[in-house]
């Protein structure tokens, strides 16, 4: 949890039993105090698209007790890939501190960042066969919906 606590019901994983909600109230700390006041992820302001997947590294791992409360969080959520989205929500975390936070871990070694192909995840052909295999799904009644 964002305040350097670890559910009792965690799985070795860091995530939380399937069905559980998370533990504990919102974070009380204001995200530019988390960031030191940055709001950009680095120097060239670009930030990490929230379908990024982030996994940790074996010396983040091995380097959990010398990290701060969220860091620890971070790469203790990313024993498996995650998403910074997925990130922010587990950990109930703002966005824009998860990706500064998974930035600097990235610089230091502690997570390995993979970003999308931007051209593939805006490419529309791909939205409308989602779409059209989302329609395809009958409904609890065994109909299928009406197309456009």
């Amino acid at each position: 949890m964002a305040d350097g606590r670890t559910p009792r019901s965690a799985g070795e994983d860091g995530g939380t039993p399937p069905g559980h909600d998370p533990v504990g109230p919102v974070p009380a700390v204001r995200p530019f105090l988390v960031t030191a006041g940055r709001v950009a992820p680095s120097a060239n302001g670009r930030t990490m698209p929230v379908e990024t997947q982030v996994v940790a590294t074996a010396e983040g791992l091995a380097g959990l007790d010398r990290l701060s409360f969220e860091q620890h969080d971070i790469v203790a959520a990313c024993r498996r890939p995650q998403s910074i989205a997925e990130i922010a929500a587990r950990l109930r975390l703002h966005l824009n501190v998860v990706r500064i936070l998974s930035e600097d871990l990235r610089a230091a070694g502690q997570l390995t960042v993979h970003v999308p192909d931007s051209g593939v995840t805006h490419d529309a052909s791909v939205l409308r066969r989602v779409i059209d295999g989302l329609r395809a799904i009958p409904d609890s009644r065994g109909v299928l919906r009406d197309t456009d």
